[in-house]
């Protein structure tokens, strides 16, 4: 059984990865949470979908570190920008455009407290696994979430 969120959302909200060598905040709340079950994010992450909340981009920084980027293709044209530590590997952010985007995602088990990441849209369950369960509550699109 999953744990209940219990904590309230605090501004600023922070993260980082295993080592520390990366270390980030964001002084909005999310614009959204979501579970993208596409292939690239179960090659990227090893699990059957990427956990990811979507932050202002003009409200997000990097505080500590420096992250090393790399790039897939995407469904919506262009490259998607995923950002790693360099030092440990742990992948911090992604799904957003090599254009240019007024969003960044970030991995929720990156978040200093992720208790609170609560679902609001599942994307691309055209790619789900069959051992994969959805909440019936959730919003689901076969790829991309609309906006």
């Amino acid at each position: 059984m999953g744990r209940m969120s219990s904590s309230p959302i605090t501004l600023p909200i922070t993260g980082g990865c295993y080592c520390e060598n990366i270390r980030y905040q964001s002084t909005a709340q999310p614009l959204m949470m979501i579970k993208c079950h596409c292939r690239d994010c179960q090659h990227i992450t090893g699990a059957s979908y990427a956990p990811a909340v979507i932050f202002p981009a003009a409200a997000f920084k990097l505080t500590k570190g420096e992250l090393r980027y790399h790039f897939t293709a995407s469904l919506a044209g262009g490259k998607h920008k995923r950002g790693f530590c360099p030092e440990c590997g742990c992948r911090i952010s992604g799904g957003e455009s090599d254009k240019g985007s007024p969003f960044v995602g970030v991995l929720a088990g990156s978040l200093d407290d992720p208790s609170w990441f609560q679902e609001s849209v599942d994307m691309f369950i055209s790619d789900i696994e069959p051992w994969d369960r959805l909440s019936p509550d959730t919003p689901k699109f076969d790829q991309y979430a609309p906006g």
